[in-house]
């Protein structure tokens, strides 16, 4: 792990207001984290936490009320941090039609890849994901843990540097779960830099170095995930155990 801060957040704050600016909710209550380069750092919490909020100021798609978001030290609207970014939302949405290389061929000429080094990139996708063998089949006919491996690839048609995954297990199966977190754990070995966020504390258990506990807008606790293991007499359910002691 390195010291330099990829994603550093420091009293944020987001309250949604009506038409009048009337405050209506704060759904994000002052919260501070950073997330370290090679870290692959879960931020957890109940629904209605203030994940959802977090992750789309982290995108720069809102703005917010208060503090300060900065994804290698800028603005998340900078160009400069943009270049450096890849998102996979929880509901990814490819085209049925397309094949596995069709699909990631087109995300990289919204990149604006050449030709050639976009077809380059897309084969060595498509082999680091375990896809070669399905590229030139239709993505409609594929498994849910197959296509959350195209989304996945997609996502790093530009070489990011920070990867923003968006409850990646969500909706799959026992075997497509297994994929997608073998997936993960090569990129972290390759030394991307990951956050995720999930509902799923065991696969956030196996997966991530760091966490961060979000409840009602606010920080509730969180840290390295081998303490947590270490300090708690279930091993195997340490993360559970923890989240339920503090939200």
């Amino acid at each position: 792990m390195s010291d330099e801060c990829v994603i550093e957040i420091r009293g944020l704050e987001k309250t949604f207001r009506d038409f009048w600016l009337k405050p209506l909710a704060k759904a994000v209550a002052g919260i501070d984290f950073e997330v370290r380069r090679g870290d692959v750092f879960g931020l957890i919490g109940p629904n209605g936490s203030g994940k959802s909020t977090t992750i789309k100021m982290i995108l720069g798609l809102l703005t917010p009320s208060a503090g300060t978001v900065k994804l290698f030290g800028l603005p998340p609207r900078a160009k400069a941090a943009r270049a450096k970014l890849g998102y996979l939302p929880e509901l990814s949405y490819l085209h049925p039609f397309l094949t596995a290389e069709e699909t990631v061929l087109y995300y990289a000429g919204l990149s604006g890849m050449p030709r050639a080094a976009a077809k380059k990139r897309t084969a060595e996708l498509l082999a680091q994901v375990k896809l070669s063998a399905a590229a030139k089949r239709p993505v409609g006919g594929f498994s849910k843990g197959m296509a959350r491996r195209v989304a996945i690839a997609s996502a790093l048609v530009a070489d990011p540097e920070l990867l923003v995954l968006d409850e990646p297990t969500s909706g799959l199966d026992p075997i497509g779960t297994r994929e997608v977190k073998e997936l993960i754990a090569d990129l972290a070995a390759r030394g991307m830099t990951v956050l995720i966020t999930s509902h799923q504390l065991f696969d956030m258990q196996d997966l991530c170095n760091r966490v961060a506990i979000l409840s009602n807008g606010k920080i509730a606790g969180g840290g390295e995930v081998k303490d947590i293991v270490e300090k708690s007499a279930d091993k195997r359910h340490a993360l559970e155990d923890y989240f339920a002691g503090v939200v």
